[in-house]
């Protein structure tokens, strides 16, 4: 009796740590947060290793602006974006009513808007590009950290049923500021940025790299959604890049541009009237609130 006592205590012993071990394997595969992960800095290193190998783009896209809480059509603005790897852009934006030029050139940046230096114009937008521009892993986590991405962290996590890494939170965290890369392609797919608002609130600004795709062996993303809160504002659609574009020497010159848009703005500001002024730092403020 008491023989076959333990042999039935023995199996059912047996037959639980069988069924332990099995739930163990399920959780390892359904759980992606449980699983090995690689390390931050090695997961940009990655990423920016898949790009390709172009030293310069320019690139010809469509910035699409929506308003929801006005319920307004869609507004279109055609951009060329000009890059010179790891730390050189420029966005030019010419639409019927306003011209914009931004440049970033190391870590300084200058805005020019209708032909007027906007010292205090940034916008959290265009931070987009940072992820394509900086393809040095130093250089993209100093930008990176800059945003509150903690890179000692990832993790694995899914999204819209692929599973991707996640660099600065652990899964399903979405509450830190965090960049996330497809696992198999090691594009990034989604750049989660958060900030403390106003009454313990959080803002939430989403960029999502919808769509990539080849160009002579270098990958781009050619189609960019942008949300602030969960709300689509912005939508990106590239038309064209060109991988061996050709710039002038002072293309990017900022101290080059600063003086020439300073000299022309103190001209210009002695030739028009006060009312005239005021009508074009009305332009510059109408197009801060579209672009903002």
């Amino acid at each position: 009796m008491i023989y076959l006592l333990h042999n039935k205590m023995h199996q059912y012993l047996r037959n639980a740590f069988v069924i332990i071990c099995f739930l163990a394997m399920v959780l390892c595969c359904y759980t992606p947060a449980s699983c090995y992960v690689l390390q931050g800095p090695h997961l940009l290193d990655l990423m920016i290793k898949k790009y390709g190998n172009a030293k310069k783009l320019l690139v010809s896209q469509n910035l699409i602006f929506y308003d929801n809480t006005r319920q307004m059509d869609a507004v279109k603005i055609n951009e060329t974006l000009s890059y010179v790897f790891p730390e050189e852009f420029r966005s030019d934006i010419l639409s019927e009513n306003t011209q914009k030029i931004h440049i970033v050139s190391k870590d300084r940046t200058l805005t020019i808007i209708d032909g007027k230096i906007a010292d205090d114009f940034k916008s959290i937008f265009d931070s987009y590009k940072d992820l394509i521009l900086y393809r040095s892993r130093i250089l993209l986590q100093k930008r990176l950290d800059m945003f509150g991405v903690d890179g000692s962290i990832s993790s694995l996590g899914r999204f819209r049923g692929k599973i991707a890494y996640i660099v600065g939170a652990q899964y399903p965290d979405e509450s830190a500021p965090q960049v996330w890369i497809d696992k198999e392609t090691f594009r990034p797919v989604r750049w989660i940025i958060t900030k403390k608002a106003e009454n313990d609130r959080q803002d939430t600004t989403e960029f999502r790299y919808v769509e990539w795709k080849m160009f002579d062996n270098n990958w781009y993303p050619i189609r960019i959604e942008i949300y602030q809160n969960n709300t689509l504002l912005r939508e990106i659609v590239v038309d064209n890049i060109n991988i061996t574009p050709s710039f002038s020497e002072d293309f990017f010159n900022i101290m080059k541009l600063q003086s020439t848009y300073m000299e022309a703005g103190q001209i210009e500001q002695k030739q028009r009237d006060p009312e005239e002024l005021s009508e074009i730092q009305k332009t510059i403020e109408e197009f801060k609130k579209i672009y903002k």
